[in-house]
């Protein structure tokens, strides 16, 4: 049986061999002076580096570019410490063992396994092979769908090849990295905890209990000024999150379709923004908080809507959408933003509540003539036409669970995590992000901004569009609201979660008192979420820090086979 120890000495010498070119030898180590002297140097030293399995590794990779370049040194050194590979072989000399299989085992034993084969015995656990719903399920674990669109090479493959297995449930570790091996960067940054929310069960777990408190208020009134909207039941409760890195959580009845109502106008407005400009927006807009009630006749000094987020100014910026064109097409153009936006996740229309809203849209009307009256539309704008359309966009109709993609693509500053595709521009992210922080919750706004301290959009459908910026979008749904139109639970929610971790934009402060940070493994460091990396950057980035990968003996993998050499991912799977 082999018995692998890590001793300081072991991984000094490891991370200096990394870190030396290869295969000229002039180069200074990064070991301290004192651990290296001329007693080893000669035919018998390049000997012995000629067979250390580390090098190798490198010596078959020396077309890639070189990990780390030390700083220059006067003459040729080596070490007075044997290799790991060395001690591997003296143990097999003294065990009698010989042959092919001593150089596998010597080669075995030094080379660090590829990304495939350590994801592989991670999951396998000492296994020799994984049942498919094993894997599912740690991925799950993660916080990542087997549905997530940036997975589907990997899903499609595993279907496959499960089809054509003896019992269509295991996987040996040849067919696992075949499935795997096209998306092993995602999946090793999140088998590592490496995404935004590194503990993520944890998390969840106390999202959960949040959920459940605010599920027993009673309090507050389904919307009915709307009649479509007064056939929803009071006692729908649902939360879903997504973060920047695309983990998903839901909880309730997240798959009921709802319609966005005033949730879709700091969204409209991203669309304005990214197609025009700030400067041309705000010609026709305000930017300060209004002080009055969303629906009212009501305009700033200057005789424009005060912002985006109240009635007025969403009917003018619904008038700046692809003025040249037809309304069908100004629909289907929106729509297909929020779709982008939602990763292809569900988006539709409710037909129903746009007649509604319409039958029942006095106010409005009375705002869109006083608004043509103090001529605050574009030039040649038809102002029945655009309300029109404004009450098209307020009746498309979302889940919580597509919406919290949304969500997450403002938090993501425009990018959708799911897909990596970047839909709106950084500057159309920051101004929704800064009006709905200032006017997004109605009268509510300025104690949502102080108690919650985040960037948020109400809609009388009950729905509660939040966004922690840099790490998740959040949307809360719940019909019955308070007396300013806000949902009574939505509301609990968003202010117990802030009140536990410390997402409020001032929580950070110095000698702040400490609340959880999730974005923290075990509370004690922060974690660096990764960009986009290839396969190479991650494997150097990997072996210059390979203390983070425990070598299992054959005992602790629960492996019967004296011979093999396991590798993990450690503190991984809990």
């Amino acid at each position: 049986m082999l018995h692998f120890r890590s001793s300081t000495v072991l991984k000094e010498l490891f991370e200096a061999t990394l870190k030396r070119p290869f295969p000229v030898y002039r180069e200074k180590t990064w070991l301290p002076t004192g651990s290296r002297c001329f007693c080893c140097l000669g035919a018998t030293s390049v000997d012995a580096r000629a067979t250390s399995a580390p090098l190798k590794l490198l010596n078959a990779a020396a077309h890639r570019p070189a990990l780390r370049t030390a700083p220059r040194a006067a003459s040729l050194r080596s070490y007075c410490v044997k290799t790991e590979a060395e001690e591997v072989e003296e143990q097999l000399k003294k065990d009698g063992a010989g042959g092919e299989a001593d150089s596998d085992k010597r080669r075995n034993a030094g080379i660090l396994p590829s990304l495939e084969d350590l994801l592989f015995y991670t999951v396998a656990e000492g296994q020799e092979t994984i049942p498919a719903h094993k894997f599912l399920t740690a991925l799950k674990a993660t916080g990542l769908r087997s549905g997530d669109p940036r997975l589907k090479e990997c899903m499609e493959t595993l279907k496959e090849t499960l089809k054509k297995t003896s019992d269509g449930v295991t996987l040996d570790r040849h067919l696992f990295k075949k499935c795997v091996q096209s998306n092993i960067v995602l999946l090793t940054q999140a088998f590592r905890k490496k995404f935004v929310i590194p503990d993520f069960q944890s998390f969840t777990s106390h999202i959960d209990e949040l959920y459940e408190n605010a599920k027993n208020l009673t309090g507050g009134q389904v919307a009915d000024y709307i009649p479509q909207l007064a056939k929803f039941s009071p006692d729908l409760w649902a939360v879903s999150l997504c973060t920047v890195d695309g983990q998903r959580h839901t909880v309730g009845d997240t798959k009921v379709p709802f319609c966005m109502q005033s949730c879709v106008k700091p969204l409209k407005y991203a669309v304005a923004v990214h197609d025009h400009s700030t400067e041309y927006v705000h010609s026709f807009i305000g930017k300060e908080p209004s002080g009055l009630r969303f629906n009212k006749l009501f305009l700033n000094e200057d005789d424009k809507p005060h912002n985006p987020m109240v009635n007025a100014g969403a009917i003018v910026c619904t008038s700046l959408i692809k003025q040249s064109v037809s309304n069908a097409e100004k629909f289907d153009y929106v729509m297909n933003f929020l779709k982008k936006m939602a990763g292809n996740e569900y988006v539709g229309f409710s037909n129903a509540t746009f007649q509604s809203e319409r039958e029942s849209g006095d106010r409005n009307f009375a705002i869109g003539y006083y608004l043509k009256e103090k001529k605050c539309f574009p030039e040649g704008t038809d102002m029945t036409s655009v309300l029109d359309l404004y009450f098209q966009l307020c009746s498309i109709e979302v889940t919580c669970e597509s919406a919290s993609v949304m969500a997450a693509t403002l938090a993501n500053g425009g990018i959708c995590p799911i897909t990596g595709e970047r839909v709106l521009s950084p500057e159309a992210v920051r101004n929704t992000l800064s009006l709905m922080h200032s006017c997004g919750m109605y009268d509510f706004s300025g104690q949502f901004a102080f108690h919650v301290g985040l960037p948020a959009k109400s809609g009388v459908s009950g729905g509660i569009l939040l966004v922690v910026p840099n790490v998740m979008g959040i949307v809360c749904w719940s019909p019955p609201l308070d007396k300013l139109g806000n949902s009574v639970r939505g509301i609990q929610f968003c202010t117990d979660l802030v009140e536990l971790f410390n997402f409020h934009n001032y929580d950070n402060l110095r000698h702040f008192a400490k609340k959880h940070d999730p974005r923290r493994e075990g509370g004690d460091q922060r974690q660096q979420t990764f960009g986009p990396m290839d396969y190479e950057s991650l494997q150097q980035e990997l072996a210059l820090k390979a203390p983070l990968w425990k070598k299992v003996s054959p005992t602790e993998s629960n492996e019967d086979s004296s011979t093999t050499v396991v590798y993990r991912m450690d503190k991984v799977i809990e």
